[in-house]
């Protein structure tokens, strides 16, 4: 069986592909070489039923993730995962954005992004990812993204700049106070997961003109940084995956539209379409093994 794992820093999807192209999910909390261990892989992945029902019974993994842009972050997820699916073949860990262009451009050129609760970009040239701009996390960067719009509605709620309706409201939905924000930032763990954890306030209250203005100007700083520094950003799709792109699809299309620029696919989340490339591909007949008339 073919174990596919697509994971941003709050929640990893994954997907169990069997012979005959039968699908199972299941869902963990997301994994971070930045802030998580392999242990904390291993435990959390022996604590699914799903996965430690079956992890005898697959054998290849391919996990794409935040924050497995090196060696040696790529090797805590890795260990993690051999760990537990001690009879797996191929473990291959990869970058989260190397998942989204396999997941969005059906092997054609064109940019990549991710907006969920980090951000970042890239050029897929068909076969590899190229990237232009680094992503700086969410204390220097993550523009257009859930920790960073929760980060400013947070900052501006402590300077007392919300609009008093939506402050009421989200006071009563959150029970904020100064002290309690400070210390979920920063002393407890995950603190760019705590901050995307507004979005779902934000995206409720998407058509008052604070929050309208709020996203659109988040979204058109992201498109100014990464995706202005590819030089034909005009020529070719530009892909999006991640919750931020997906339930504020208008108010990227209007950024589009008024950067000139043409929005491709959008995907929630891109494990599905991860998960029938690597199907595909492992079933593709071998050139060694075809005739040849």
């Amino acid at each position: 069986m073919i174990l596919v794992a697509d994971s941003g820093s709050t929640k990893c999807d994954w997907i169990l592909i069997d012979e005959s192209n039968k699908y199972r999910k299941t869902h963990t909390m997301g994994f971070n070489p930045f802030f998580h261990s392999s242990e904390l892989v291993r435990t959390t992945l022996m604590e699914n039923e799903l996965l430690k029902e079956e992890r005898e019974h697959i054998s290849e993994i391919y996990f794409y993730g935040a924050g497995c842009s090196s060696s040696t972050r790529i090797k805590i997820i890795e260990d993690g995962l051999r760990q537990v699916f001690t009879k797996a073949i191929i473990v291959k860990v990869d970058h989260d954005l190397t998942g989204a262009a396999l997941a969005t451009s059906n092997g054609e050129m064109g940019i990549t992004c991710i907006l969920g609760t980090g951000s970042n970009s890239c050029y897929f040239d068909g076969v590899k990812t190229h990237e232009k701009v680094p992503a700086l996390g969410y204390i220097l960067g993550d523009e257009g993204s859930g920790s960073y719009f929760g980060k400013i509605l947070l900052s501006e709620w402590l300077y007392h700049r919300v609009p008093s309706d939506l402050a009421d409201a989200l006071e009563k939905e959150y029970n904020l106070s100064k002290e309690g924000i400070f210390d979920a930032v920063h002393h407890q763990p995950n603190p760019n997961v705590y901050l995307a954890s507004f979005m779902p306030f934000i995206s409720k209250n998407r058509t008052h003109p604070y929050f309208k203005e709020m996203v659109y100007q988040g979204l058109a700083k992201f498109i100014n940084i990464h995706v202005w520094c590819y030089d034909n950003f005009r020529e070719v799709p530009v892909n999006f995956v991640g919750s931020i792109a997906y339930y504020f699809k208008e108010v990227l299309e209007e950024v589009a539209r008024n950067h000139r620029f043409t929005v491709g696919k959008i995907e929630k989340r891109p494990v599905e379409p991860l998960a029938a490339y690597h199907f595909n591909k492992k079933n593709e007949p071998n050139e060694s093994e075809s005739v040849h008339l």
